[in-house]
């Protein structure tokens, strides 16, 4: 079950292996409310399905049906797509209106990509998913008339890349190769402007995260749901379990790799935890005062521990006898998972699922009608007006 950049990139492949040609949409712009941000790619094969989403399912079907006659001369471009209920403006180059209701706009980058002209920023999400270290990308999305770099044009930053490119004259690439830097560091994609002599270019800064790890720690069937549900957003899916009749590839058909493993000491999983989810639910009292002592004392992103919180407690208490610094331990959840009241697997599942999501984006995991700031953290901008893309073009 392939789903997020996966299903992209094992497309891709398919496509070169048959020598096929598609377009690449990628949202590279938002204004105002959307569903998807920027980053979100498409793919769309000469033949046959879409693989991907760019919006909640409004416009794909449009994208899909204009964007090889919008790439015919072989140049990237840009389209803007609005969701707000009306557009009263008769310019030939405002953004096609849709009537969601929504008020956003959503900008989208067309490219062509086949085996002969192979898109670079593929080639990167490969090395990204590939090695497990992020990347960045800037991508140029508008420019002044006549200029000479143009949309769609990269510079790439990735430790197995020596040469990221060249798109301006070496002082700016150089200013753009620092942000690309920081984005890096922070994590976060971000719009930024450069200006020359002649104008000012408009460019996509895009943090390419690698994937996100979840390792479960018991191989019950609650983390079957689990697993299945992980492998819907597109995680990496470790199961471990110290008893043999559990840890069974065939139980967990969804998992990339089940382990089983002895729960005592060493402990010689640390280079597969740290930086990664962790859920422990192995329903054994000894399996669990194991995985979670080892884990706490790692770097693991997010810990979370399966029952009770009073049985939870007197496992801390017992590991701590041993081992009274536990550099982790303000990453543990327990009771692990959202407060949703069910009591199955899947909803077990699902509750876990969400408090790790809301743990990655910093945020409560409250009820959204409770929220009074918008959904979605808008894409930062590094000056206080940008040009509008209507009156860039890529020419």
């Amino acid at each position: 079950m392939l789903s997020g950049i996966s299903a992209l990139l094992d497309a891709v492949r398919t496509l070169e292996r048959d020598n096929g040609q598609a377009v690449l949409a990628t949202v590279v712009k938002v204004e105002g409310s959307a569903y998807r941000r920027p980053g979100a790619r498409m793919l769309i094969p000469l033949y046959g399905g879409t693989v991907g989403t760019i919006s909640g399912g409004c416009l794909e079907s449009e994208v899909a049906k204009k964007a090889w006659w919008l790439t015919d001369g072989g140049e990237a471009v840009i389209r803007r797509y609005s969701t707000a209920t009306h557009d009263d403006d008769d310019d030939q180059d405002a953004a096609l209106t849709f009537g969601l209701g929504c008020n956003g706009t959503v900008h989208v980058l067309l490219e062509r990509h086949s085996a002969e002209k192979p898109l670079a920023v593929l080639e990167l999400l490969r090395q990204v998913r590939e090695s497990g270290q992020a990347g960045a990308v800037a991508t140029v999305i508008g420019s002044y008339r006549n200029a000479r770099v143009r949309v769609g044009e990269r510079l790439f930053l990735h430790p197995s890349l020596t040469d990221s490119g060249r798109l301006l004259d070496p002082a700016l690439d150089a200013e753009v190769h620092a942000d690309l830097q920081r984005t890096l560091t922070d994590g976060h994609s971000s719009l930024r402007s450069y200006r020359d002599a002649r104008g000012e270019i408009e460019v996509f800064c895009e943090y390419l995260a690698p994937q996100r790890r979840l390792v479960i720690f018991g191989a019950g069937h609650d983390a079957q749901p689990l697993t299945h549900m992980a492998k819907l957003l597109d995680w990496h899916v470790t199961v471990v379990d110290g008893r043999a009749h559990f840890a069974r590839a065939e139980r967990f058909p969804d998992a990339d790799t089940v382990l089983q493993v002895n729960a005592r000491p060493p402990y010689e999983l640390r280079a597969l935890t740290d930086g990664a989810m962790v859920a422990i639910m192995s329903h054994s009292y000894s399996q669990d005062r194991h995985w979670l002592g080892s884990v706490l004392q790692g770097t693991p992103a997010y810990i979370g521990q399966l029952g009770p919180r009073d049985r939870t407690e007197r496992l801390l208490d017992e590991i701590r006898q041993h081992s009274p610094h536990l550099p982790a331990l303000e990453r543990l959840h327990y009771p692990i998972g959202l407060d949703i009241g069910g009591d199955t697997p899947e909803s077990v599942a699902t509750a876990i699922l969400a408090e790790m999501t809301a743990a990655i984006n910093l945020r409560a995991g409250g009820m959204l009608k409770h929220r009074q700031a918008a959904i979605h953290t808008p894409t930062p901008l590094d000056c206080s007006e940008i040009e509008p893309a209507t009156r860039l073009s890529a020419s």
